[in-house]
Formats: C-alpha cells, sequence, structure tokens
C-alpha cells in the first residue's frame, strides 16, 4: 500500500487532538500502521525538559539529539523551523501506511492531494471549511454538518469513531 495522509483541521479547542487520537486507535485496530504529525504553534514549546542531559546537550550545541531507550528512538532537531515543509515532514513519516496531521492547517489547506477532515462546532465552521479547504474528505466534532452537504459525509470522531474510520479506509482503499 502507497502511504496515505490526511489532514485533521479545524478552529482551537473544537476536538482535533481527540478525533486524530481515536482516528489513529480504529485504524490501528483495523491493521493499519499510523504516523501522526502534530503542529504546536505555541512559541517557547519544546519536548525537551529544561535540565535533563538531551537539554544540557543542546545547550552546548547539538542540533540534533537521539536518544534510545528500552521502548522507543527520539530525535530532538534544534533550529529554526519557520521553513520546514509538509514534504520534508512526510518524508519523515516514511514506512506506515496511514500519516494523520493536526494543526498544520496552513501548510495543507489548499494543497489538493491532501484530503481534510474538518472538525466543526457550528453551520459557520463548516462553510469556511468548505471554502478553506480542498477537497474535504469528512465534517467530524461535534456539529452535525449530514442534512447541510450531501457531498461531503459526516462522522463524529469524538463519539463514534468507528464511522470516521469507516470513511477514512474507503479512501485509504483507492
Amino acid at each position: 500500500m502507497i502511504q496515505k495522509v490526511i489532514s485533521i483541521v479545524g478552529g482551537k479547542k473544537v476536538g482535533k487532538t481527540t478525533t486524530t487520537e481515536n482516528l489513529t486507535a480504529e485504524l490501528t485496530k483495523k491493521g493499519y500502521s499510523v504516523t501522526a504529525i502534530k503542529h504546536i504553534s505555541e512559541e517557547n514549546w519544546t519536548i525537551d525538559t529544561p535540565g535533563k542531559d538531551t537539554w544540557r546537550f543542546a545547550q552546548k550545541g547539538a542540533k540534533k539529539i537521539i536518544v534510545l531507550s528500552p521502548n522507543e528512538i527520539v530525535t530532538i532537531e534544534k533550529g529554526n523551523t519557520e521553513k520546514v515543509n509538509i514534504e520534508e515532514l512526510l518524508k519523515r513519516a516514511k514506512g506506515n501506511d496511514v500519516v494523520l496531521t493536526e494543526g498544520l492547517k496552513k501548510a495543507v489547506a489548499k494543497k489538493t492531494s491532501i484530503p481534510k477532515i474538518a472538525v466543526v462546532t457550528s453551520q459557520l465552521d463548516a462553510e469556511k471549511a468548505l471554502k478553506d479547504y480542498k477537497p474535504i474528505l469528512a465534517f467530524s466534532g461535534p456539529f452535525n454538518t449530514q442534512n447541510l452537504f450531501k457531498t461531503v459525509p459526516y462522522a463524529n470522531g469524538l463519539t463514534e469513531p468507528e464511522k470516521l474510520a469507516e470513511i477514512v479506509e474507503k479512501f485509504l482503499k483507492n
């Protein structure tokens, strides 16, 4: 299977992370290997913990720190990320069936090669999503769009992720 990419998009605090989490669980149950890419816009956020070994290595100038533990490998790359594009991120996700991105709305908005799941809380959100994101694979979230937009399916990834996974699986099999 060729790796496919789907972006979960929407405003702040609408359920994108929960939708991504639930969709990851459902796709994994179905036997797909999943990569999740999360964009965090908080200016000073870091996975690195001040005072810990990896942080100290970076403070001394290391641009890449690779950490190996019994259950995971983590690579921390220090530097300006403003010019990192979606293609570079996807190269790092090689080897899995599906990549779910969350929070990269500017990078994926008009990329027609990447379908979007729009998590919406109102009709206004849904209409804005139709305008801003191309193409939309499905609507999700607390606002049910089922009777508004007949061409785009709806499944609430927050409460019925198995239905959203079915929509995604149809896309993956094409």
